[in-house]
């Protein structure tokens, strides 16, 4: 009778016991649970209209809280809307911190300054941190708290002047290297013959048709390629160091345009490979048809490469660094506009009968070397302005 008594006090208090410790679990961890549930994470990026670093930021952000619900992006522009600027005074003077640059962002009590893969890797992981643990909304930080910033790639926060000037700058000097790209002798003498082969074995109705069929395509494939090649550079963070890279490149392709002009076939030209040259016409003397010229003008890009893309990859380096994607996209339908006009304007011509695809050979051949020098003057001069514009802390 007593062992039983004994043992019912055990029961007892094991279960007594059991009940402490479920009600002290769920006192302590339900709380969190609910919260980790309902915790709503508010980060702050402060941008400016044109900033090519803060577009990339913006898309990286927005990315991330496709993923997660609980993440809320509040966007401020501060070029162009004081009342933004003013806020963005007021969370800088609330974190004691006296920051310049955009993109800025606020999660917390960190201060991201600029955008680069590392910056990305670190928002992430705040990201992740906030949702575990909870995060203060950065508005409601005191002055006194402590901050900890990191600082990447940015633009200036106090010259919208600058970005409208980098933008007044950045069209024409797509416009130009357009026409330098329009007036390449490659693409001349690859559409020259095309034409005569179609004219060769059918009407000039047709042959009107497969040249502008060509034009359009390489309109397309230079059109892509270039949406392509901006995406990456925007996507990798590294804009800055490719634009020095191509102001650079830009005043190498400059010199050898002038050293063709000078000394025209030493050493190399800067036109298509001479071994190329024999399977290109192959190809393209195998066209008959329009579709086979829309085709043909896909692959005939491939081959023009490098003697066409050296302007081409220079605009895309300034775009990547000194406009937004859409103004980017407007400028890079502009620019393979301008560069298939001529391809255009010599369809038309053969198909008038104001000129012949002789004649326009024997033209090209005699202008090669001028084409040449306005190319490299053209191209030289970017360059130059390019880096220019790096040292007066523009780009």
């Amino acid at each position: 009778m007593y062992y039983r008594r004994i043992l019912k006090m055990i029961k007892l208090k094991n279960t007594i016991l059991l009940i402490v410790i479920l009600f002290i679990s769920v006192m302590t961890f339900s709380p969190l649970l609910v919260a980790q549930e309902n915790n709503e994470i508010v980060l702050h990026i402060f941008y400016g209209q044109g900033c090519p670093h803060c577009g990339t930021a913006l898309i990286f952000l927005n990315s991330v809280a496709e993923n997660n619900s609980s993440l809320i992006i509040k966007e401020h522009e501060i070029y162009f809307n004081q009342e933004e600027r003013k806020l963005f005074e007021q969370i800088t003077n609330a974190f004691g911190e006296n920051i310049e640059g955009v993109p800025t962002i606020f999660i917390d009590n960190k201060v991201f300054v600029g955008f680069s893969n590392s910056i990305a890797n670190s928002l992430e992981y705040e990201i992740q941190r906030c949702l575990e643990q909870g995060c203060e909304n950065p508005v409601n930080k005191v002055k006194d708290e402590e901050t900890i910033k990191l600082i990447g790639d940015s633009s200036p926060t106090d010259n919208p002047e600058k970005t409208k000037i980098i933008r007044r700058l950045t069209l024409p000097a797509v416009i130009l290297a357009a026409i330098v790209d329009a007036i390449n002798p490659c693409a001349f003498a690859v559409l020259i013959i095309l034409m005569s082969t179609i004219l060769v074995s059918t009407n000039r109705k047709k042959a009107l048709l497969s040249g502008l069929a060509f034009s359009a395509s390489i309109f397309i494939s230079y059109f892509l390629m270039g949406i392509g090649l901006y995406s990456a550079i925007q996507a990798t963070g590294l804009s800055h160091t490719f634009y020095i890279i191509v102001a650079i490149l830009a005043i190498f392709i400059g010199l050898f345009n002038l050293k063709d002009y000078l000394w025209y076939g030493k050493w190399f030209v800067m036109e298509v490979p001479l071994s190329w040259r024999p399977k290109l016409q192959a190809l393209i003397k195998g066209v008959t048809s329009v579709p086979g010229a829309f085709a043909i003008g896909f692959l005939v890009s491939l081959f023009l490469l490098p003697c066409t893309s050296g302007p081409y990859i220079v605009i895309l380096g300034l775009l990547a660094e000194a406009t937004t994607r859409t103004y980017a996209i407007l400028l890079l339908v502009l620019y393979n506009l301008i560069f298939i006009l001529p391809m255009i304007f010599i369809t038309l011509a053969i198909y008038f009968g104001f000129t012949t695809t002789e004649k326009a050979e024997a033209l090209r051949q005699n202008k090669l070397k001028i084409l040449h020098l306005i190319a490299g003057i053209i191209i030289l001069c970017l360059g130059i302005g390019m880096l220019i514009a790096i040292k007066l802390g523009m780009i």
